[in-house]
């Protein structure tokens, strides 16, 4: 599966906007992009072809990622912890279209 992906890695300043996009495979996201996301600044988002947006989000201090469907009309988002292991698992075996659904143990959580 592709998705379109943007992102920001702070240590290294490389980022790309949402508005710029990039298409990756799933496996390419697993292989370059997870693996830099390290401080608690760095963000990656994928993008998926109903224009949904899954970001994910790092907590060093942790060693877990916050990965959540926002809603921005609530200005909240439906989100879940996840280790290295059950993020890669998670990105390789998302749905085209990310849906709170097909998502379990997803939590409310107000901005």
């Amino acid at each position: 599966m592709h998705y379109r992906v943007f992102y920001l890695f702070d240590r290294s300043g490389d980022a790309i906007s949402s508005a710029s996009a990039v298409e990756m495979s799933a496996r390419a996201i697993c292989e370059q992009l997870l693996p830099r996301l390290q401080t608690e600044d760095d963000y990656l988002g994928l993008i998926d072809t109903q224009e949904s947006i899954l970001q994910i989000l790092y907590e060093p201090s942790e060693h877990r990622y916050w990965v959540e469907l926002p809603v921005d009309a609530a200005k909240a988002s439906y989100g879940r912890y996840m280790g290295i292991d059950a993020l890669r698992e998670f990105i390789l075996t998302l749905p085209e279209v990310f849906e709170r659904e097909a998502i379990p143990g997803l939590e409310y959580r107000p901005w």
